[in-house]
């Protein structure tokens, strides 16, 4: 069986994103998930062998960190594409016009207008910005729309944010690239360029 690792924590767009990426190579049954708190974590259990391969948000700020502080134990062995989970700016209607704190994810800071707050607060995880939520630490945040709909006599919806495709990346042990560019040549991207040089009146060059 093999094991994957990704952020927490269960619910988290990286689970939600991993459970779609083992469902599209039709390996859900022949792989276990873990999930944890940080990226070190995830990275070292692939490097001594407790996990087969790390799931990771392209954008998420720990990416560089993890892809230069581990090489060559831990390499890049594919990246794709995914919408996340839809998003929302919400507020806890207790806090009626109140608009000191609001925290975000980094990620997501730019999804919405969060200029007129006072403060921002920066969490790991989308998870954690609903966490604090709960725990009233700030009046507002940037968390899935799921978490609104469960709570909507608690919490407003400010600003539907919808979902975001970001790319993703899968680390694993063993390269794959052999020196050169893995590339998916029959990608839905690759149709746009050969229909884009189709439409080109340079079409086959001079």
């Amino acid at each position: 069986m093999l094991t994957f690792a990704t952020l927490g924590p269960e619910g988290s767009d990286h689970h939600f994103v991993l459970q779609r990426y083992l469902a599209s190579h039709g390996i859900t049954e022949a792989s276990r998930l873990i999930v944890f708190d940080d990226f070190h974590c995830g990275a070292r259990d692939v490097v001594d062998g407790r996990a087969d391969y790390l799931l990771q948000c392209a954008v998420h700020p720990a990416a560089a960190e993890i892809a230069s502080t581990y090489r060559p134990r831990l390499v890049v062995v594919d990246a794709f594409i995914s919408p996340s989970r839809p998003m929302a700016l919400v507020r806890a209607r207790k806090a009626g016009d109140g608009r000191e704190r609001v925290a975000v994810q980094p990620a997501s800071q730019n999804d919405a207008d969060l200029s007129c707050w006072s403060e921002v607060i920066f969490e790991s995880s989308v998870a954690a910005v609903q966490n604090g939520l709960r725990a009233r630490r700030y009046e507002a945040g940037i968390v899935f729309m799921s978490f609104a709909l469960a709570n909507c006599d608690e919490w407003q919806v400010l600003a539907s944010i919808g979902t975001t495709c970001e790319a993703w990346i899968v680390y694993g042990r063993e390269a794959v690239d052999k020196g050169d560019a893995v590339v998916w040549r029959d990608s839905p991207v690759a149709h746009q360029y050969w229909l884009g040089m189709d439409r080109s009146p340079n079409c086959g060059g001079s």
